[in-house]
């Protein structure tokens, strides 16, 4: 097979064109923004199940809350009746004495039920303050989100308008090499491998690879249209690239 060093070297610059679309392709794929947003809304998702949680936590202590309340406002009433009992002087001694009992009971127990009251308040106050610590959290997270979401939104549209750029030169570079040799270039490509290479210094630009110094002197006494392939990966190969 034959082409011209000019339709050679032109297939050299599609192989250029489409490693760098490949490396762009990569690019968008692995932007720092993608895994930064993924370990974002991971933890968004722990901060609203968080959330859930504390609001339970609070919903359940506001209930014994109220119970206390409850408590310590029965005792009040009862204190209440007892001191105006007291107070009317219509009771006799015996009576008297059993007031004095109760009220004494009373407000030990008031005591101690308001200290209870006291440490619900406090459990109260802690679950509600972690509350308002998670939904800060969240908004401060879906603010971190947008902004990321912004920035990867911005990187793809300019990596997708390189690759634009590139796809239409390519086409440009096509339309004028021969179609035989594109043909070949684009099923060796298919195979998974580079699909054109520069020679140089005796070496396959495509594998690596060092050519043997029987096939060098072979491929030097061809003449320059013709299309020479690297023995190793099958890619072809372009003389004085």
């Amino acid at each position: 097979m034959k082409a011209s060093q000019s339709d050679q070297n032109q297939i050299l610059d599609v192989q250029k064109m489409d490693i760098q679309v490949s490396t762009l392709r990569n690019k968008e794929k692995t932007l720092p923004e993608i895994a930064e947003l993924a370990a974002l809304n991971s933890r968004l998702t722990t901060v609203r199940d968080l959330q859930v949680a504390a609001q339970t936590q609070a919903s359940d202590i506001q209930r014994e809350l109220t119970r206390a309340e409850g408590d310590v406002e029965q005792i009040n009433n009862r204190l209440a009746k007892d001191e105006a009992r007291l107070a009317s002087g219509s009771t006799s001694a015996k009576e008297l004495e059993q007031l004095q009992h109760e009220l004494g009971s009373l407000g030990a127990r008031k005591a101690e039920l308001e200290e209870i009251e006291l440490e619900v308040m406090m459990q109260l106050d802690g679950a509600k303050s972690r509350l308002a610590e998670l939904q800060e959290e969240e908004r401060s997270l879906n603010a971190k989100i947008d902004d990321l979401n912004i920035r990867k939104e911005n990187a793809i549209t300019e990596i997708s308008a390189q690759i634009t750029t590139l796809t239409n030169e390519r086409s440009i570079t096509i339309g004028t090499t021969d179609k035989a040799l594109v043909d070949l270039y684009e099923k060796v490509r298919s195979q998974g491998g580079v699909g054109a290479a520069a020679l140089t210094g005796g070496q396959c630009g495509g594998c690596n690879l060092t050519i043997n110094s029987v096939e060098i002197a072979r491929i030097k006494s061809l003449d320059a249209d013709e299309i020479v392939r690297c023995e190793e990966c099958r890619c072809i190969l372009v003389r004085g690239a």
